[in-house]
């Protein structure tokens, strides 16, 4: 526990913090890595050069100061850092770092302003978050470790098979080399691959696109014009290769209730939704699939939900194209419209509505389920890299 004193320090100061903390991150990230060349490989370059990351950095550590003597209000927030650090095996050493490195970054940016009092009390601040953090961390990684079939940090598995789900989008399936066989998983969770590309070690989360229960985990991946480690998947990674990769992870996953199931996804944010949909296609819960692509030739897995609805009268799939060719046979074209998604809820909206995509589509879909009426406790969505303002 902070002393009063300590307390008093912090909270006073997070208004200074809040002008400077995209000057404090930009004056962290160059420290961080140049001190600690070590930990680069944990951190994804393209959300660093858009600025994502160091402004997710930023909030974290500026809503855990505001919250320093109510930390029960962050227990949300506290849980999906520690799925995200797990995922990437961050392990209580790389704290000290980036502790090291965040006071160093305050002191430069704010200068005198910066007294000895403060720093110190945000040294003690940052302790007690980084040990709250550890804490939770150390549990997710034992469970993971003690599951059937799980493991703890990286673990060598060979790519089986290769499928080409649309022009955009392809399934890679991986075994474990150890034949120690996978651990169930949660509906909706990651994993992270670890891959050497061009003699640098690279992380990404991908979302396991089919139901636990196999002897493979696998993951579906978009194509991106610049993505390194995607264009490596797409072009290189062959079966018979070697990848590491560590235990599934998140806490954007399925709910298990009678409450109706309602998947809204965009481009490649199916890959959950297909996850959770092949977990309860065969449930008789009531399942509404509506997703939205540019058109036919970049929807992912429509042949497979076609068959899934047609075998179970429980589902039922809406099909959204902005912009569809010849051929193309959409139930809908535009985007999805608080109208449209009128027609597939029950009157009451009292349903599990899960929502992923393209930031414009997710603020859509949040806006759109707000409006609606769906129950706040009731919508989920989660980002591919770090959390983003869905609301202005």
């Amino acid at each position: 526990m902070l002393d009063k004193a300590t307390v008093e320090i912090i909270k006073s100061t997070v208004p200074a913090l809040q002008l400077y903390s995209e000057d404090i991150t930009r004056h962290f990230y160059p420290l961080l890595f140049e001190q600690y060349p070590e930990v680069i490989p944990y951190f994804n370059q393209t959300n660093q050069a858009k600025g994502t990351q160091p402004k997710a950095l930023a909030n974290a550590v500026l809503a855990y100061g505001a919250n320093i003597d109510e930390l029960g209000n962050l227990s949300g927030a506290v849980s999906t850092i520690v799925q995200k650090h797990c995922s990437l095996g961050i392990e209580p050493v790389q704290y000290q770092a980036v502790g090291a490195c965040l006071l160093q970054a305050i002191a430069a940016v704010l200068g005198d302003a910066a007294t000895d009092e403060i720093v110190d009390a945000w040294g003690k601040a940052y302790s007690q978050l980084a040990n709250i953090l550890i804490e939770a961390e150390e549990a997710v990684y034992a469970a993971a470790e003690q599951r059937d079939g799980g493991w703890r940090g990286e673990r060598a598995f060979q790519l089986v098979n290769k499928v080409e789900e649309s022009s955009v989008i392809t399934s890679f399936y991986f075994e474990p080399v150890d034949d120690n066989g996978v651990p169930d998983f949660e509906p909706g969770q990651f994993i992270s691959i670890v891959l050497d590309v061009a003699g640098n070690s690279l992380r990404r989360n991908y979302s396991l696109s089919n139901a636990p229960g196999e002897t493979y985990l696998r993951i579906s991946v978009k194509r991106e014009p610049q993505g390194v480690v995607s264009n490596f998947l797409h072009n290189k990674l062959a079966p018979g290769d070697e990848v590491t990769l560590l235990p599934p992870c998140g806490d954007f996953v399925l709910r298990r209730n009678s409450k109706p199931l309602v998947l809204v996804t965009g481009g490649v944010g199916i890959t959950p939704a297909i996850s959770m949909l092949n977990a309860e296609a065969s449930s008789g819960r009531e399942v509404r699939f509506i997703h939205a692509a540019i058109d036919s030739k970049v929807h992912a897995f429509k042949a497979h939900v076609d068959q899934l609805a047609a075998a179970n009268e429980n589902v039922s799939r809406l099909y959204v194209y902005s912009d569809p060719g010849q051929g193309c046979e959409p139930h809908a074209t535009g985007f999805i419209t608080a109208e449209l998604l009128a027609k597939q809820l029950p009157a009451d909206c009292d349903v599990e509505f899960y929502f992923l995509g393209p930031k414009p589509f997710m603020r859509a879909a949040l806006s759109i389920a707000t409006e609606l009426g769906v129950p706040k406790e009731q919508v989920h969505f989660e980002f591919f890299g770090p959390s983003e303002a869905l609301v202005a």
